[in-house]
C-alpha cells in the first residue's frame, strides 16, 4: 500500500505535464480524457487507501527524500496517510473528477490550446491540494498551500484578455499572500522552539508541544496559523477575494469553493488540533471570527443578483460555520461539514453553470425565471442542493450543521443564537435564488428563451451524482440521539484527539434541532411566496442598497489600504526613484558625458594649439616648482 501513496499526487502531475506541454497538438477529446482520467485514477487509488486506513489504521509515513538538511534541522519530503488525510483525499479527488468531467462539456467552445491550458491548470490545482493534504509536516503542507494559491491565480484569470478578471486574480493572489505570511511565521516559530516541523512521532510537533512550548508560544503559533487559514478560507478581514474569484469559469468556482482551496484552512487547523486545544485565546478567536464571518456574509448574500455571487457569499458564510465548530472544539463536526458542503456546494455551482450555459452566459437572476420546465434535471438537482444547504432533514447539511450548532450551544448560547439566525438567513437567500431563477415566468430575451435547453450528459451526470451525495451523505454522521453511531466521529478519533465532548440533555438537543429546522422552513416559505411571483427586479434601496453593495467593505479597503499604498508607491517612484536614485545615477552619467565632450576639444589636430598647451604646461610646472621651493624655505625657517 505504501507505493500507492505516491501515485495519488503523481497522476494529476502527469496529467498537468501532458496537457500543458501538448496543448497545441492534442485534440480536445484527448485533453479531456487525460485531464479527467488522471483525477479518476487518483480517486480510485485514494479509495483503496481509505479502506486500508479504515480497516487497518494509518499507513506509516512514507519518506521520499530528505528535503532540507541543515545542521540539526532535517525536514523530509514525506507523505502521511491517516484517517483525516484519507478522508480529504476522497473529497478532493472525487469532487475534482466530477468537476473535470463537467468541464469537458462546459468548456468545449474554447480553442484547443486554451482547452489544454485549462485542464493543465485544473490538474495542477488538484496536485497542489493533494500535496497540501498528504504532507507529513508543515513545510510540505506549505508547498501545497502556495501551489493552490498560484493555481487559483491562473484559473481565476483564465480569460486573461479581460482586465477585470486579471484584477480579480491579482486580488486573490495578494490577499492570500497576506495570510501566507502568517503561516510562514508560524512555521519559523515552530522550528525555533521545537527544531522540527513533523506532525507526529516521538520527535514531532504535537508530541513535544506541551513540554517545550510556553503558553505564549502556543498562542502565538496558533494565531499565526489562523491568519494563514483566514487568507485561504476567506474569513474576515481577508474574505473579499473569494466573491471576486467568480471571474473564473464556473467549474473553477466549484473546485475552489467546494473541494480544494477554501477547505485548506479547515484542514490545517483540524490537523493542528493538539496545539489549538492548548490555547483558549486562539480557540475563542477562531470561534468569534468564524461566527461573525458567517453572519456578515449571509447578510450580503440576501441582496446579490449575480447567481454566482450569491453562492460565493454562501461559501464564505458556510466556512464561518466550520471555523465556529473548530473554535468550540467540535473538530469532527467541522470536518463533517467540509464533506457535506463539498457535496451540495459543488452541486449548486455546477447547477448554476448549467443555468448560465443555457442562458448564453447570463448571470443576473433578474433576467431568468421560469426555468423549471426547460431545465428539469438542473432544476431538481439544484432544489436538492438548496434543501441540503438550508439544513432540512434528512439532507446532508442538516446533520453537519446541527452538530456544529449543538456544540456552539454547549459552549455559549449566544454563539448558538447567532448561528441559528445565520442558518435562517441561509435558507432565505438560497430559496430567494431558487425561486427567482426557476419559478415564475421567464424574464429574459426572446432569443434566450428560444434557445433554452437542458445541458448535455457530461454536465447533468455530475449533477445527479452530487445530488445523491447531498441527500444521502449526511447519514455517515447520524448522532446517537437519532439512533445512529456517528461513524465519522469514530473514524476520525485517532487524529482529532482533543475533540471536546459536549454533553447536552436529549430534550434540549431535540429542541435545538426543532428550532433550527422550523426557522429554516419558515425562511424557505417566506422566500418562495415572496419571490416566485414578484421577484426583485429593481435595484435595492435603503438598507438593502447597503447589503447589495456588500457593506462597502471593498470601497473601505480601497480608501484605507489601496489608495494610501498607491500614493506611497507614486512618491517612491517619482521622488525617491526618479529624482533621487535615478537622478544620481543619471547625473553621474551626464557629468562624465559632458566632461568627455569638453576634454575632446583638446585633441583638435592643430600644431599651434599643441605648442600653446606645451608652453602653458611648462609654465605651470615652473610655478609649482617655485611654489614648492617657497614652502620648503618657510618650513626650514620655522623648524630649524
Amino acid at each position: 500500500m505504501s507505493k500507492l501513496v505516491y501515485l495519488v499526487p503523481l497522476f494529476p502531475l502527469i496529467g498537468f505535464l501532458i496537457n500543458g506541454l501538448g496543448r497545441k497538438s492534442l485534440s480536445k477529446s484527448a485533453i479531456g480524457v487525460i485531464g479527467s482520467g488522471a483525477i479518476l485514477a487518483s480517486f480510485v487509488t485514494s479509495l483503496v487507501l481509505f479502506f486500508e486506513v479504515k480497516n487497518h489504521g494509518a499507513i506509516p509515513v512514507q519518506q521520499l527524500f530528505t528535503f532540507i538538511d541543515v545542521q540539526t534541522l532535517k525536514i523530509a519530503f514525506a507523505f502521511q496517510v491517516d484517517q483525516l488525510s484519507s478522508l480529504f483525499l476522497l473529497i478532493i479527488t472525487g469532487i475534482g473528477f466530477l468537476i473535470h468531467l463537467y468541464s469537458t462539456a462546459y468548456m468545449n467552445n474554447e480553442e484547443p490550446q486554451h482547452y489544454g491550458r485549462y485542464f493543465a491548470y485544473l490538474n495542477l490545482f488538484v496536485f497542489s491540494m493533494l500535496l497540501l493534504v498528504l504532507g507529513a509536516n508543515y513545510v510540505i503542507m506549505f508547498i501545497g498551500w502556495e501551489g493552490v494559491g498560484l493555481c487559483s491565480y491562473l484559473l481565476i484569470g483564465y480569460w486573461f484578455k479581460n482586465d477585470s478578471y486579471n484584477y480579480a486574480a491579482k486580488k486573490a493572489f495578494v490577499m492570500n499572500r497576506i495570510g501566507d505570511l502568517g503561516f510562514l511565521l508560524a512555521i519559523f516559530w515552530i522550528i525555533v522552539r521545537l527544531g522540527t516541523v513533523e506532525y507526529g512521532g516521538v520527535d514531532g510537533v504535537f508530541a513535544n508541544a506541551a513540554a517545550k512550548l510556553s503558553s505564549f508560544d502556543v498562542t502565538l503559533i496558533t494565531i499565526l496559523l489562523f491568519v494563514g487559514a483566514m487568507g485561504k478560507s476567506a474569513q474576515i478581514p481577508l474574505y473579499t477575494w473569494l466573491p471576486d474569484a467568480m471571474a473564473g469559469p464556473t467549474p473553477v468556482s466549484a473546485l475552489i469553493h467546494a473541494a480544494t482551496m477554501v477547505t485548506a484552512g479547515i484542514y490545517m487547523i483540524a490537523r493542528s488540533n493538539v496545539l489549538y486545544s492548548m490555547s483558549h485565546i486562539a480557540m475563542n478567536l477562531v470561534a468569534i471570527i468564524g461566527l461573525v464571518t458567517a453572519l456578515f456574509a449571509a447578510t450580503i448574500a440576501i441582496k446579490q443578483n449575480d447567481i454566482k455571487k450569491v453562492l460565493a457569499y454562501s461559501t464564505v458564510s458556510q466556512l464561518g460555520y466550520m471555523f465556529l465548530g473548530l473554535g468550540v472544539g467540535a473538530y469532527t463536526g467541522s470536518v463533517f461539514h467540509v464533506m457535506t458542503h463539498a457535496f451540495f456546494k459543488a452541486l449548486l455551482f455546477l447547477g448554476a453553470g448549467s443555468v448560465i450555459h443555457a442562458m448564453h452566459h447570463e448571470q443576473d437572476i433578474r433576467n431568468m425565471g421560469g426555468l423549471k420546465k426547460k431545465l428539469p434535471i438542473t432544476h431538481i438537482t439544484f432544489l436538492l442542493g438548496c434543501l441540503a444547504i438550508a439544513g432540512i432533514p434528512p439532507f446532508s447539511g442538516f446533520f453537519s450543521k446541527d452538530e456544529i450548532l449543538a456544540a456552539a450551544y454547549a459552549h455559549s448560547p449566544i454563539y448558538w443564537g447567532v448561528g441559528v439566525a445565520t442558518a435562517g438567513l441561509t435558507a432565505f437567500y438560497m430559496f430567494r435564488l431558487y425561486a427567482t431563477t426557476f419559478l415564475g415566468t421567464f424574464r429574459g430575451t426572446h432569443d434566450q428563451e428560444h434557445h433554452l435547453h437542458e445541458s448535455p450528459a457530461a454536465m447533468t451526470v455530475p449533477l445527479i451524482i452530487l445530488a445523491a451525495l447531498s441527500v444521502l451523505g449526511g447519514f455517515i454522521g447520524v448522532p446517537e440521539i437519532l439512533g445512529g453511531h456517528h461513524e465519522l466521529h469514530h473514524f476520525l478519533a485517532p487524529v482529532l484527539t482533543t475533540e471536546k465532548h459536549h454533553e447536552i440533555e436529549h430534550g434540549t438537543e431535540f429542541m435545538l434541532m426543532g428550532v433550527s429546522v422550523a426557522l429554516a422552513a419558515i425562511a424557505i416559505a417566506v422566500a418562495i411566496l415572496k419571490y416566485s411571483k414578484k421577484p426583485e427586479l429593481q435595484d435595492a434601496t435603503g438598507f438593502g442598497k447597503l447589503l447589495a453593495n456588500k457593506w462597502y467593505i471593498d470601497e473601505l479597503y480601497d480608501m484605507v489600504v489601496v489608495k494610501p499604498l498607491n500614493a506611497i508607491a507614486v512618491f517612491f517612484k517619482n521622488i525617491i526613484e526618479k529624482s533621487g536614485i535615478d537622478g544620481l545615477v543619471n547625473g553621474v552619467g551626464k557629468f562624465v558625458n559632458y566632461s568627455s565632450r569638453q576634454l575632446r576639444l583638446l585633441q583638435s589636430g592643430q600644431v599651434n594649439a599643441y605648442v600653446l598647451m606645451m608652453v602653458l604646461s611648462i609654465v605651470v610646472m615652473l610655478l609649482i616648482w617655485l611654489q614648492e621651493g617657497v614652502i620648503f624655505r618657510v618650513f626650514a625657517k620655522l623648524f630649524y
